[in-house]
């Protein structure tokens, strides 16, 4: 006699539905958003997440110039590169990459909380972030985004 009344479902790449979000990251904290925004992309927002499944919805983060940190970081925190080269390694400041590349600091942060291996590179390719209120997306209707 089976006594099991129910049975846990697997989301598939094939039955898998994206919806699109839009995100104003203006005033908002770095890590803070960011984490919500790995949390969207990986899909555990919904309630049929799988691990092994891309289930995560597409985001789109715009005013990403007026960002935030708290505390000191805007001046003490590093970024390093390195080139390869003897002497090639560079250091720059939050500050200096919110004046030069205002999406690396975004993009970076939710780069580092996603898996890394092939789903976290597929996830990551479902962010797309803009230094202005405006984005070439509104075909798509995406829909704000509430924390």
């Amino acid at each position: 006699m089976n006594t099991l009344s129910y049975k846990t479902e697997s989301a598939k790449k094939e039955t898998v539905e994206r919806n699109w979000f839009v995100i104003d990251a203006e005033g908002e904290v770095v890590g803070r958003l960011c984490t919500k925004i790995a949390t969207v992309l990986k899909g555990k927002h919904k309630p049929s997440y799988t691990p092994h499944v891309d289930c995560g919805d597409f985001i789109v983060v715009v005013n990403a110039d007026k960002v935030r940190f708290t505390g000191n970081k805007m001046s003490d925190k590093q970024y390093v590169r390195y080139s390869g080269y003897p002497g090639g390694q560079k250091f720059a400041t939050p500050s200096d990459m919110i004046d030069k590349k205002p999406r690396f600091v975004i993009e970076n942060a939710v780069k580092g909380m996603l898996p890394k291996n092939k789903l976290g590179r597929a996830m990551v390719k479902k962010l797309f972030v803009y230094d202005g209120p405006d984005h070439p997306h509104e075909a798509q209707k995406p829909q704000p985004f509430e924390f």
